[in-house]
C-alpha cells in the first residue's frame, strides 16, 4: 500500500505535470539524459526536475511566468549558496520556437557547469561569485506547437491571437520588448514572422522576462539570448542609428568569443552589432537588457547558415563550441567585476598610504 502520503504525491504529480513538484519527483526517471538529440517539452520539464534533485545544493527551480496558453515558464537558478546578494548571468533559450538547437544548448550548458564545478577551480569560482538564471524554453507554447507535426515544425512566434480582425496567430517575441519597439525590422501585418505585437510587451512571455529581470538589473551583469541560425555573435543595438556606449568593449569580447568557438571545431562566427552583422531590428530582448543598464548583452546565433532544422549529429559539436564562446564571455565579465575591483581597491589603498607617508615625511 502506498499510504496517504504516497497517494497524495502521485496525485500531485499526475495533476501538476507542468508544476514544480511534478518535475522534481519525475526527475528521477531521466538519469541517462541524451544531450545529442532534440527533446520535446515534457522531457525538458522532467530534465529540469532531475537537475534539481541531483544537485540540490546548487540548483533551484523557479517558476517565474505564464504563457498565453497558461503554461508555466521556468528557469534553473544555479550557484553556490551565499549570505550576500550575488551578481548574476541571465541566459534564455527557445525564444523562437523553431530554433531547437537553442534549448539543446541551454541544457548542455547546465550539464557542463554542474559536471565541472567540483573539479575545475575556475568554474567553482564562477558559481561562488555568480548566480546563473537559465531558461531552457522561453516560448513554451510555440516550442510545444513545433512538435505537433511536420507542418508546424518551422513555427517561430508565440501562440497568442491576432488583433483587429486578423485571423493569424502569434507575435515575434524578439520584437516585442521596449527597445525602440516597432521602429525598424518589423511588419505591422500580424501574419508576418516579424510582427512585433500590437504594443510593446503585449506578450505574456516578454512580460514575464521583464518582471523577473528588471528588479534584478543592478545584479545581472551579463545577458545572453541564444538563437539560430547564422553563426553570429551579436551585441546591441538593432537600430542602425543607436550605438551602445561600450560598443568597442562588446566588440572585443565578441571577437574573443568567436576565436574560442573556432578553436573547438574550426567554425567561423561573424561578430557585430545586431544592425551591422544581421539586419536592422528593433524590440529585441538583448537591446532591452542593454537599455535598462545591463552592461554586457549578447545574442548568439548558432549553426548553421541555411536551415532551422539542424541535424542531430551537429548538436554536440554545436554545443561544445558554443560553450567555449559563452564561457569566454562569462570569464571576461567575471574577471572584470571581481579582479578589477580588487586591483582598484588595492591601488586606492596604496595611493592613500603614499599620500600619508608623503604628508608625514615632508610636512611634520
Amino acid at each position: 500500500m502506498l499510504g496517504c502520503v504516497g497517494l497524495l504525491l502521485v496525485a500531485l504529480v499526475l495533476q501538476g505535470e507542468q508544476g514544480t513538484l511534478g518535475r522534481l519527483i519525475k526527475g528521477h526517471e531521466a538519469r541517462n539524459y541524451d544531450y545529442t538529440i532534440y527533446h520535446p517539452l515534457a522531457e525538458i520539464s522532467t530534465w529540469m526536475g532531475q537537475m534539481v534533485s541531483e544537485n540540490p545544493d546548487v540548483v533551484t527551480l523557479v517558476d517565474y511566468g505564464s504563457t498565453y496558453e497558461n503554461r508555466t515558464i521556468s528557469l534553473l537558478k544555479i550557484g553556490l549558496k551565499s549570505d550576500v546578494t550575488k551578481k548574476a548571468v541571465w541566459m534564455d533559450c527557445g525564444i523562437h520556437a523553431r530554433e531547437w538547437i537553442s534549448p539543446a544548448f541551454c541544457q548542455y550548458f547546465v550539464k557542463e557547469i554542474l559536471r565541472t564545478y567540483k573539479t575545475d577551480s575556475k568554474v567553482e569560482e564562477l558559481l561562488k561569485n555568480l548566480d546563473f538564471y537559465i531558461t531552457p524554453v522561453l516560448n513554451v507554447d510555440g516550442y510545444l506547437y513545433t512538435w505537433k507535426d511536420n507542418t508546424t515544425r518551422l513555427w517561430r512566434k508565440t501562440r497568442s491571437p491576432g488583433t483587429d480582425g486578423c485571423d493569424c496567430i502569434g507575435t515575434d517575441l524578439n520584437r516585442n520588448f521596449e527597445a525602440n519597439w516597432g521602429m525598424v525590422g518589423v511588419s505591422q501585418n500580424c501574419c508576418s514572422n516579424v510582427y512585433p505585437g500590437f504594443k510593446a510587451l503585449s506578450e505574456a512571455e516578454a512580460r514575464s522576462v521583464v518582471d523577473f529581470v528588471e528588479p534584478r538589473k543592478n545584479d545581472i551583469v551579463c545577458f545572453f539570448t541564444i538563437h539560430s541560425y547564422g553563426q553570429l555573435i551579436l551585441f546591441p543595438y538593432g537600430h542602425p542609428n543607436v550605438t551602445a556606449p561600450n560598443y568597442n568593449e562588446l566588440a572585443e569580447i565578441s571577437q574573443a568569443a568567436a576565436k574560442a568557438i573556432k578553436a573547438v571545431h574550426g567554425m567561423t562566427y561573424t561578430v557585430g552589432s545586431f544592425a551591422e552583422a544581421l539586419y536592422p531590428a528593433a524590440g529585441s530582448s538583448m537591446d532591452w537588457a542593454r537599455l535598462i543598464g545591463i552592461p554586457f548583452a549578447f545574442t548568439f546565433e548558432l549553426r548553421d547558415e541555411g536551415s532551422f532544422e539542424l541535424p542531430e549529429n551537429q548538436i554536440l559539436p554545436t554545443c561544445e563550441e558554443t560553450y567555449a564562446g559563452v564561457h569566454s564571455v562569462i570569464t571576461y565579465v567575471h574577471n572584470k567585476i571581481f579582479y578589477s575591483a580588487a586591483i582598484t581597491a588595492s591601488a586606492t589603498l596604496w595611493t592613500t598610504l603614499l599620500a600619508t607617508w608623503f604628508s608625514c615625511t615632508f610636512f611634520s
